[in-house]
């Protein structure tokens, strides 16, 4: 009698163990997603909607699209439990992962080979400036003004101070006469191509996006410096939610280079497959934004 005892107590404690473990995730109704924006972000949602579509008919839950208005905007709102799954730059999700210790990372697309960008699930940032301007190479810049396109943005600010500076033995701030905050990777390319200003550091893949709408060539540039490859931009879920709903959100996307119904969404991503990803994948970008901050120590000094 006393082993029967026993034994229902240990499975009452198991089973109430097992629920309030359930109890602790989080279970919503719906979904909200975002992304990183771009010049035409309402353009990429149009492209999201049959992804979204199939991630609706995954999870069982209603996807609701948050549309932000800045990189920081998409982190400080995935933090806050505003925003459940979305699409981070690669330095706003360590950041936001250093905030956040729940934010997983679990995929990113691999790239086909592009006008600028290399086959992979890497990327670069490229310094370019405007072909037929007397800017041929990276000395004759110095005292111009330069796009970067947000402080957020690990290709187009984290990568020009902390690896393309120490590279020319400089620093940015003392390099350039002015360093303008475009707003985005193809707002920087037309501002080099206008002449608004005279060079720009911009992502390969979001070069190439300009390139294919047809509003600028690669002749019309010059290629003045390439940086080592990053790993793309991180898709994102916060890991407060079920496991269950991780596991298809996760499927949704990794699952999509088999989906007839997602061919545009991937031809527009240059992609042919999503890639499964890890927290770790990304400590190359910890290693640049720490040399970022004790370069900021040695400023102040």
């Amino acid at each position: 009698m006393q082993i029967v005892k026993k034994v229902l107590v240990l499975f009452v404690a198991l089973f109430l163990g097992t629920n309030f473990a359930y109890s602790k995730c989080n279970d919503p109704k719906q979904l909200r997603f975002s992304i990183i924006p771009t010049e035409e972000s309402s353009f990429e949602l149009d492209l999201y909607r049959p992804v979204l579509k199939k991630l609706k008919a995954n999870t069982g839950k209603k996807i609701e699209f948050y549309m932000p208005t800045s990189y920081a905007s998409v982190a400080e709102a995935l933090i806050g439990g505003f925003v459940d799954v979305a699409v981070l730059g690669p330095y706003g999700y360590i950041t936001a992962k250093k905030k956040e210790k729940s934010i997983e990372v679990f995929a990113t697309y691999a790239k086909k080979k592009g006008f600028m960008q290399k086959e992979g699930p890497g990327y670069e940032s490229v310094l370019i400036t405007k072909k037929g301007s007397k800017y041929t190479t990276q000395k004759s810049l110095k005292g111009t003004t330069v796009g970067h396109a947000d402080p957020g943005s690990t290709s187009g600010d984290l990568i020009p101070r902390v690896v393309w500076a120490p590279s020319m033995k400089t620093d940015a701030d003392k390099f350039w006469k002015k360093i303008v905050y475009t707003g985005g990777h193809d707002l920087t390319t037309l501002a080099v191509h206008s002449g608004k200003i005279d060079a720009g550091f911009v992502a390969s893949h979001r070069f190439d996006n300009v390139v294919a709408k047809g509003k600028v060539k690669l002749s019309d540039f010059n290629i003045l410096w390439r940086s080592p490859a990053v790993p793309q931009d991180p898709f994102v879920y916060s890991g407060k939610l079920c496991d269950p709903i991780k596991k298809a959100i996760r499927s949704t996307f990794l699952d999509l280079g088999n989906d007839p119904a997602a061919k545009k969404f991937l031809d527009n991503l240059k992609s042919s497959k999503f890639v499964a990803m890890t927290d770790k994948d990304y400590d190359v970008i910890r290693t640049l934004a720490k040399a970022k901050a004790e370069f900021k120590k040695k400023k102040k000094k």
